[in-house]
């Protein structure tokens, strides 16, 4: 199975028994799906749990997976499932070490300190209004932003309308601005 492969034909590969195929889907989609959860958990070893539970779904779900949206729609589909279970039980709390390693790091020859603090700052501060907004906020403008998944989409995800997944986006990035507003 080649690396340039739709991912929904690696995953009926993988459910047909061709591990290659999973191993090729697991690495186009090990980073941004940990991100993921991470920015919705803001807890390192939740995010690590929850990503190991997703992974064993696929897995658990290679031969009777269809094709009936994208791939990455279903993953995350499974992803937000387990974000929700997580939000029922507690509300997540944020930590240094978390807000640190939330956002990658841009990189440049040699940052300057006040330049990487105040980069730090902002992904904390922004971490911070993230966890403020309600669930059903957040998880859409993390689904939009990071995995840029189309209102559709992330209707499918979070069973509910384009106009309100469009409402729930257009709120959550109001409270952003305005918390970033001088």
């Amino acid at each position: 199975m080649s690396t340039d492969s739709a991912d929904e034909d690696l995953m009926l590969a993988y459910g047909r028994g061709d591990a290659a195929a999973f191993d090729v889907l697991y690495e186009r989609h090990r980073g941004p799906l940990f991100r993921f959860l991470l920015r919705g958990l803001s807890n390192r070893a939740t995010a690590e749990e929850c990503f190991q539970e997703v992974w064993g779904r696929v897995i658990g779900a290679r031969e009777r997976y269809r094709p009936e949206a994208k791939f990455s729609t279903w993953m995350y589909q499974i992803a937000n499932n387990l974000l929700i279970d997580q939000y029922r039980r507690a509300k997540p709390e944020t930590d240094g070490e978390a807000a640190e390693s939330i956002f990658e790091r841009s990189e440049s020859d040699e940052p300057q300190p006040e330049k990487a603090l105040s980069e730090f700052e902002q992904r904390r501060r922004f971490q911070r209004v993230l966890e403020e907004l309600p669930d059903e906020q957040r998880v859409a403008i993390q689904l939009r932003l990071e995995q840029q998944l189309s209102l559709e989409e992330i209707g499918r995800m979070t069973e509910a309308g384009r106009e309100t997944v469009k409402s729930r986006i257009r709120y959550a990035l109001a409270r952003i601005r305005k918390a970033f507003d001088p």
